[in-house]
């Protein structure tokens, strides 16, 4: 299900170009809708974190998705919360959302990261 431009908000995971650190090239994957409201022009962008392979190396700050067929990832994931990113949304798509506790376990990492 493809969401309007204003229908994403913190909690869906949605399938996105997201980009790579490491190169100028961008993959189309799972990741963490971390805003409540769209931003940017037009308001057609979104803050996102990468949700990744759960059998990849741990980063601090990983959190593990522990209902991941229930959201509509095909393999055990976790959310990477050091990669965020600010993403067109216009070709997302939600395939799920988090639950409360998993998004209040982000938001902490958010605020410890940005110190407050």
């Amino acid at each position: 299900m493809t969401a309007s431009m204003t229908g994403f908000k913190a909690g869906d995971v949605i399938w996105v170009a997201f980009p790579h650190v490491e190169s100028e090239r961008s993959t189309v994957r799972p990741a963490l809708v971390v805003t409540e409201k769209m931003v940017g022009p037009n308001n057609g962008l979104l803050w996102a974190m990468m949700v990744t392979n759960a059998l990849r190396p741990d980063w601090p700050g990983d959190l593990p998705i522990e209902h991941y067929a229930s959201i509509g990832l095909p393999h055990p994931s976790k959310i990477r919360t050091a990669k965020i990113a600010t993403l067109d949304a216009s070709g997302a798509e939600i395939i799920g959302q988090i639950d409360d506790r998993l998004l209040a376990e982000v938001r902490s990492v958010i605020t410890t990261n940005l110190g407050g």
